[in-house]
């Protein structure tokens, strides 16, 4: 591996869901606080911020060229080009104090996202998967931070991560009706430094796991075995995905939340975006695919 640079010197206070945009050649990412999507274009080294009114999880692009937002409130769909932002709809509009957090599109192009409680940290949240037809589908409640979605290549294995568990969950996949069977331990990270956020996986299916104040993303074999790590200058490190034209280039989100006055002097690039070649090629992620008619067919309900 080549050694890890710095992208962008963001200061995120909780960057997070890198996304490789194939299409536009551009990488997107989010700060949850601030809250803002960001979009850096490589080789221009342009920045674009699109501010949002409240909280933002995580997000995917739709196969009509828009971008699905999870807000504090919601599902909300965004306008590149006008930054013209519409409501679609709540998947718990009774829990108020839930917000939408880590999320990612299936290989059939469902989005799936979990729900936590931003201030008491309980185990309210439950892991949601949204058609493009605008229906939403509880899978698991009891979730307290959700993160580490991932599908392998093939679609047929999807991973998951309660947070404060430890523990990065493997689950069968049907890939036609979207549902999970055979839940069963993929990594237990209890006499780990690091504890699991977001991921991603490569063409050789193992899993890059983004391990939040380890400072480094590990790369895992599908059976669970430690293979690699990248060891990053700051120890939030929050996300990761593949991108650039050979998807060989990891993208890697990190944070400055809780981090103490003086522990941010030691860790002056804390908050950025950074990126390293790993020499192994990512999969390129699946667009939401947004049914005809299902933003107005939801309005009216």
């Amino acid at each position: 591996m080549t050694e890890v640079h710095v992208v962008v010197e963001s200061g995120d206070t909780l960057g997070e869901v890198p996304l490789w945009s194939s299409s536009r050649k551009l990488l997107f990412w989010i700060d949850v606080r601030k809250p803002a999507l960001y979009a850096y274009t490589p080789g221009v080294g342009t920045v674009r911020t699109y501010p949002l009114p409240e909280l933002v999880g995580s997000f995917c692009e739709t196969n009509q060229g828009r971008v699905l937002l999870a807000l504090k409130s919601g599902l909300y769909f965004l306008d590149l080009e006008s930054g013209q932002l519409q409501s679609w709809f709540d998947p718990e509009p009774t829990l108020p104090n839930n917000r939408l957090n880590d999320g990612k599109c299936d290989r059939q192009g469902r989005f799936w996202v979990g729900s936590m409680n931003d201030g008491d940290r309980i185990p309210t949240g439950t892991l949601y998967s949204v058609s493009g037809d605008g229906k939403a589908r509880g899978h698991f409640s009891g979730i307290t931070v959700p993160n580490s979605l991932a599908w392998s290549p093939d679609g047929k294995t999807m991973y998951f991560a309660d947070t404060p568990t430890k523990r990065i969950l493997a689950f069968d996949f049907d890939l036609d009706d979207g549902v999970l069977h055979n839940p069963r331990t993929f990594l237990e990270m209890a006499d780990h430094v690091g504890r699991p956020d977001g991921a991603t996986i490569d063409a050789e299916g193992c899993l890059w796991s983004a391990e939040i104040h380890a400072g480094r993303v590990a790369r895992y074999t599908p059976d669970g075995r430690f293979d690699k790590a990248v060891q990053l200058p700051v120890t939030s490190v929050t996300s990761c995905a593949f991108g650039g034209d050979r998807l060989d280039t990891l993208f890697i989100t990190t944070a400055t939340q809780g981090m103490t006055e003086q522990v941010r002097q030691e860790q002056p690039l804390a908050g950025a975006l950074f990126a390293v070649n790993v020499g192994i090629s990512g999969v390129l992620e699946t667009p939401f695919a947004e049914a005809p008619g299902a933003f107005e067919a939801r309005q009216q309900t």
